[in-house]
């Protein structure tokens, strides 16, 4: 093909013609079913000719369960054949399914309440509000009074720690 563009005037007459072709195509069809059908009823139901006696009439009623009978074996051997086709479909497709990998999606990450989540498990009928902060175990700080006597002079304590210090030097 070239590399230049079909002009819209062109493309549009061009999908006019396909149209009126497939148009035709689609009326020659329907024309050929009408006839198929014609040809099979035709064929399957002879024209109706009514006895007129008695055995004639019985004979003609056995004629026609024999008929009725054909029929109902022509149409249990297609649906037969039909759910056969459509098993072996299903099997098919699980075969596939089962050579094809699995693909896990990638998971989203979502920011939910907890509230929200409550809410969407339980339908919006129910409100139920859920304070997480409220179920914590309240630990209550015990304030120790400090005295002037447990901390002391704080010369005493440099004194203390120079005689330490002392002792570790003498030996």
């Amino acid at each position: 093909m070239s590399d230049k563009k079909m002009s819209s005037s062109r493309k549009h007459h061009l999908k006019s013609l396909v149209l009126s072709v497939a148009a035709g195509l689609l009326e020659a069809e329907a024309k050929q079913l009408v006839v198929d059908r014609a040809n099979h009823m035709a064929e399957a139901v002879p024209a109706l000719a009514i006895p007129s006696g008695q055995a004639e009439i019985m004979e003609y009623c056995k004629k026609l369960g024999q008929l009725s009978e054909k029929s109902d074996e022509e149409r249990y051997d297609a649906e037969a054949k039909v759910l056969k086709a459509q098993k072996e479909i299903e099997d098919l497709k699980f075969k596939v399914m089962e050579l094809q990998p699995v693909k896990k999606p990638a998971l989203k990450k979502v920011r939910l309440s907890a509230d929200a989540m409550l809410q969407a498990l339980l339908g919006s009928k129910h409100k139920v509000t859920m304070d997480l902060r409220s179920n914590l175990k309240q630990v209550k700080k015990e304030v120790k009074p400090e005295t002037t006597e447990q901390v002391g002079d704080w010369r005493k304590n440099i004194d203390d720690k120079a005689d330490r210090k002392k002792m570790f030097e003498t030996s």
